[in-house]
């Protein structure tokens, strides 16, 4: 069976209200290629999922950008997984590389986030990708090995996970992977899938990509084999999400 292409959205730590409505605005009157060639889900800050879920159109979906890790409870500022379910949020970002950079999230802690919110029944776009200084010391495969391995030593089933590679010299920067570079660490995280999951988990599993993904470069990189879509930040917040999110007929006809 062929794998659904996805588009992510990560609207990250921006907006008014004013500007959310409007960014909703354009993507309920874009004419997009069917659900059934493309997933497309974005992701609001949390004080604005209520007001995206209740105005987006009903083929698009929403995801949190992050969710604690166990129960709520006396733990002042997080928002747990069961909060999300309660709001009928279907999806979750979990492991961003800015969350591991900034917050010092390890391996281990986004590996126990992602089995939390898969066992309260939240799907999951988790994040995996190596900083500029591991790729050219040619780490990256280790790296971005180690944060999966981490992921797959807690998750049984991996039909509700999307991974998303996203290198994280290419986040914001406006460098990004050369296709032939997305599709060769793809690969290796598909193999990777495949010895240490099972191949069905490797052939099913979408890897998307992220890392200043713009409506320039979508096609290219929306044509390599083993991507199956895009994490897209800045350019989300902008119309030309809507030529990313048509990239997916890429796919059709390849």
């Amino acid at each position: 069976m062929a794998r659904k292409f996805f588009i992510g959205g990560n609207w990250k730590c921006n907006g008014t209200t004013e500007e959310v409505k409007k960014i909703v605005a354009t993507l309920n009157e874009a004419q997009v290629p069917p659900h059934d060639v493309v997933e497309v889900v974005v992701s609001p800050p949390f004080v604005f999922l209520p007001l995206v879920k209740s105005l987006l159109r009903p083929d698009f979906h929403v995801a949190a950008q992050n969710c604690w890790v166990k129960k709520g409870g006396a733990y002042t500022g997080e928002v747990s997984a069961e909060m999300l379910v309660n709001l009928g949020i279907p999806w979750v970002i979990l492991g961003h590389s800015e969350r591991r950079l900034i917050l010092n999230e390890s391996n281990e802690f986004v590996g126990d986030k992602v089995a939390y919110a898969l066992a309260q029944g939240l799907k999951v776009i988790a994040c995996v990708g190596e900083t500029l200084e591991q790729r050219e010391s040619g780490s990256t495969v280790d790296v971005v090995a180690a944060q999966t391995k981490a992921i797959a030593e807690r998750v049984s089933n991996w039909a509700s996970v999307v991974l998303a590679y996203e290198p994280v010299w290419a986040i914001g920067t406006g460098k990004v992977a050369t296709p032939a570079q997305a599709q060769e660490v793809h690969s290796e995280l598909r193999k990777w899938l495949h010895t240490n999951t099972s191949p069905e988990v490797a052939a099913t599993t979408r890897i998307i990509y992220g890392g200043s993904v713009n409506g320039a470069n979508c096609k290219e990189l929306a044509a390599q084999p083993d991507v199956d879509g895009f994490l897209v930040g800045g350019a989300s917040l902008k119309p030309e999400f809507i030529d990313i999110i048509k990239s997916a007929q890429v796919k059709k006809s390849v």
